[in-house]
């Protein structure tokens, strides 16, 4: 695959979406020291701030900065929230059934990534690459299994959707939530779903739905993004095991894996699959201060799993 072919949308400034991704993550750890200080907050919460970068730098100049974060992703998920809808979600999945991809291997797919979203300061920022491996590299010292250090090396891969099919922002990143369902209240800024037309629906905004009790959160359609687009590619072409399937499919689900909603759809499967996530999300998070990983040590390290194809890419 050669990136002089127009795979991709030029038009689309990728540092913009990285910072959003960025600023997304530092409110809910602001979110969870809330419930802290309000004693409220889950041990998931309480674990992903304690050991969070926020927490050992709380000086005046970052909380102005967090404060501004907190107002640019309040209007992000406004529109999230009012365009996801179950029209909206059953589109996008006919279109990934349809519409013919792009194919290239895994390290392809990083280096097109980091191409396209790596625009900022580099004393600043780690790139695509570096945090990707950094997550895997992570993952390899702790003596985690192979398949799981190649789950953090390819966990955020289905951000490319925001350069090849994606609508904007708000159908790539941001916390993911069921739809068909009444929208629970443990959703951050859930007060902005009153302009979705499913939160009125006489079916949709019910609490079960289109679902029933303990249906399993397989049978549950979540919100399109980056995570879900990757879920349902690496489903089909990978034989990942599905605690894999479920690190890449609900690491956005913060309402589910940290605040406790949902519960009413989970089934047995779904314990073993919590229990996974929660420990994913850690390394996906905590990673990012870690250094600058060696890229081309890595590399050869995880070489076994970069040459591997995927058919990634909308066109």
């Amino acid at each position: 695959m050669s990136f002089n072919q127009p795979l991709y949308r030029t038009d689309r400034k990728g540092l913009a979406l990285e910072s959003l991704s960025d600023d997304i993550d530092t409110v809910n750890l602001l979110k969870a020291k809330g419930k802290m200080k309000q004693d409220t907050a889950t041990k998931a919460e309480k674990e992903m701030y304690e050991n969070s970068e926020l927490n050992a730098h709380e000086d005046t100049t970052s909380f102005r900065q967090y404060e501004y974060a907190c107002e640019k992703v309040k209007n992000f998920y406004r529109e999230q929230h009012e365009k996801q809808t179950v029209a909206y979600n059953l589109k996008a999945r006919i279109d990934l059934k349809s519409k013919k991809r792009a194919e290239m291997t895994i390290w392809e797919a990083m280096e097109m990534l980091n191409t396209l979203i790596d625009e900022s300061d580099p004393d600043t920022s780690l790139s695509q690459i570096e945090h990707l491996l950094q997550t895997a590299e992570a993952i390899r010292r702790d003596g985690k299994p192979r398949w799981m250090q190649l789950t953090g090396l390819i966990h955020d891969l289905g951000k490319l959707l925001f350069f090849f099919d994606a609508q904007g922002q708000w159908d790539v990143v941001g916390d993911s939530f069921p739809v068909g369902c009444a929208f629970d209240e443990r959703i951050i800024y859930s007060d902005t779903f009153k302009g979705n037309p499913d939160s009125s629906h006489e079916i949709y905004g019910t609490k079960y739905g289109v679902y029933s009790p303990n249906c399993g959160m397989d049978n549950v359609m979540l919100s399109w993004g980056h995570d879900e687009y990757l879920y349902h590619i690496v489903k089909e072409q990978s034989s990942l095991p599905e605690e894999s399937l479920a690190m890449i499919r609900y690491h956005s689900f913060y309402p589910w894996h940290s605040a406790g909603a949902y519960s009413e759809f989970m089934n047995e499967k779904d314990k073993k699959m919590l229990e996974a996530v929660q420990a994913f999300n850690p390394y996906d998070l905590y990673s990012k201060s870690d250094g600058p990983p060696r890229i081309e040590e890595l590399k050869v390290r995880h070489l076994k799993y970069l040459s591997d194809k995927i058919r990634l890419a909308d066109l």
